[in-house]
């Protein structure tokens, strides 16, 4: 299925969602959120760390503190803490990092003359993709500085497919989060679910894991 895709004259354009897709920091981000909620005694764990896939630094920390209400100035000083150890422990990436089955589409996808870009919430974004020393690969960046809506709004995947200056109905979306697959389809943008179907069954295609994709 990847093959046809890749070889499709509609699609001129491919995005790629980050964490999740074109590497995995999940672990990275529960850790730093781990360590946020023990000093801060909020309940966190797995179960509420798989809530905050696809979304933004704050609403990820609105989904911990569970309803109790904060003054802005105190939930920006968390934030930044959490992301201070999610930094640090980025500094782990390598070339290595990066998930099966990526660099042979984005190799694939050159050698076509597709363009590609990287839609990410995350404001680490150049930070993550230097250290994965991937950057040539892509034609543009859209990063959670990019825009003002976070996902599950569909601006995101909208600037991405603008810095490419390719129409949205020429571009696919990579996402693994449901969030980003519902923004993407909201601005008719075709879509690409890695995951379980529960998760990401409703985009237009679906693979399991990112090894799939290289395939």
């Amino acid at each position: 299925m990847i093959d046809s895709l890749i070889n499709d004259e509609t699609i001129k354009g491919w995005i790629f969602d980050l964490d999740g897709v074109i590497t995995d920091t999940a672990v990275y981000h529960y850790q730093a959120w781990k360590k946020l909620a023990d000093e801060e005694s909020l309940a966190f764990n797995e179960t509420i760390n798989e809530n905050l896939r696809g979304i933004s630094r704050r609403a990820s920390l609105e989904i911990i503190l569970a309803g109790k209400i904060l003054p802005d100035s105190v939930m920006e000083e968390m934030m930044e803490r959490k992301n201070s150890y999610y930094c640090e422990l980025l500094k782990n990436l390598t070339s290595h990092s990066v998930l099966p089955g990526i660099l042979p589409l984005l190799e694939k996808l050159q050698s076509k003359g597709r363009y590609s870009a990287i839609a990410s919430a995350s404001r680490n974004t150049d930070f993550i993709i230097d250290h994965l020393q991937i950057r040539h690969y892509f034609n543009g960046v859209a990063s959670g500085y990019s825009v003002k809506r976070p996902k599950p709004a569909p601006d995101i995947f909208v600037h991405a497919a603008g810095q490419l200056k390719i129409p949205v109905k020429n571009c696919i979306v990579i996402e693994d989060a449901e969030a980003g697959v519902s923004g993407a389809i909201e601005a008719g943008f075709r879509t690409i679910g890695i995951g379980p179907e529960e998760r990401v069954g409703h985009s237009n295609y679906r693979f399991s894991s990112t090894n799939e994709l290289g395939l």
